[in-house]
């Protein structure tokens, strides 16, 4: 496949989130006839090639055809069940010539401040102009990571829910002075494929959803190390109460549906006490207290290891139901 005028995607890092992010484009090219699609895979694991060949294929029913080699570079050829049209892979060793050609550069590199501040000068230097630069971290912000780029304007945060193939969450974190035209292309990108970017007004550690998930996850911990409940019995009120009811409504419009027709502020006037006084009796735990052995073996011996497949079967099923 010649790769002029198709859409030339480069993913740096080939994990979890990475192939994921592969999935996902690749299942966009085969909805949209009109778009071909090129997606570059940088990483450094010596069994590359067979980890995508083997883990790809989970998260997108797909054909790795492999093809002859360019330039000595591997390459496949992905044909999804809905028959996509001119999309290839190519595996490559080396950074300059990965992001050479690159539309958009995405980065789910190691969670190292160090690795990132030194690879993005190097993008930017071989990369052309107009490239979009996406990091995928779950916590550093753009304002550190760019701290050695030439125009740290460039670069914005897109921060996926995992998996990215399937949840269409993504947060987009510009740092103080990210281009409004980096944002704008960034959004438009992500809203032209159906999917849900919502930009913070601020860089926050952890950003939002994951602050939010860590915070009822600490209590959580909490109530279980104190003997209120099990692990396997929180994850069944969660299931069955707020999962479904914030998976329609969201945390804001659920509360204020529940003071009626005084909306939040009478929910708060009927029973702002009571949530003042959870408030004041939520757990304060940490990480490494002594809690962990216990609630990890209980966690354990509860699930075991998860299949993902069935887990990712349903979510779909769950999106698909609250889809606007």
């Amino acid at each position: 496949m010649s790769t002029q005028n198709a859409l030339k995607i480069t993913l740096i890092g080939a994990g979890t989130i990475g192939l994921s992010f592969a999935a996902l484009h690749l299942e966009q090219a085969s909805k949209r006839r009109d778009l071909r699609l090129h997606i570059t895979i940088h990483d450094s694991r010596t069994d590359i090639e067979e980890h995508i060949s083997t883990t790809l294929p989970k998260y997108l029913s797909c054909t790795l055809i492999p093809v002859a080699k360019d330039g000595g570079k591997k390459s496949f050829r992905a044909e999804t069940d809905t028959g996509a049209h001119e999309c290839n892979i190519t595996i490559d060793d080396d950074l300059s010539s990965a992001v050479s050609e690159a539309d958009i550069v995405q980065e789910q590199g190691p969670e190292n401040t160090p690795f990132k501040t030194a690879l993005w000068p190097s993008i930017e230097q071989h990369c052309p102009p107009s490239a979009l630069l996406w990091s995928s971290t779950s916590g550093i912000p753009a304002s550190i990571q760019s701290a050695n780029m030439k125009n740290p304007s460039r670069l914005v945060v897109v921060h996926p829910y995992n998996p990215p193939h399937i949840m269409p969450l993504l947060e987009i974190v510009p740092s103080p002075i990210t281009s409004s035209e980096t944002i704008s292309r960034t959004l438009a990108f992500w809203e032209e494929r159906g999917r849900k970017p919502i930009v913070l007004k601020k860089e926050v550690t952890g950003f939002v959803a994951n602050r939010l998930a860590f915070a009822l996850l600490r209590e959580a911990i909490h109530l279980v190390d104190s003997g209120v409940a099990s692990a396997m019995e929180i994850d069944r009120l969660m299931t069955s109460s707020m999962g479904p009811r914030w998976a329609v409504a969201g945390v804001f419009k659920s509360f204020h549906t529940g003071g009626g027709t005084g909306g939040l502020e009478g929910f708060f006037k009927n029973i702002g006490g009571t949530v003042q006084t959870c408030w004041d009796d939520n757990g304060e735990i940490n990480v490494g207290e002594g809690w962990e052995a216990t609630i990890f073996e209980q966690v354990k011996d509860a699930y075991g290891v998860v299949d993902t497949n069935d887990r990712d079967t349903r979510t779909k099923k769950v999106l698909e139901a609250v889809k606007d």
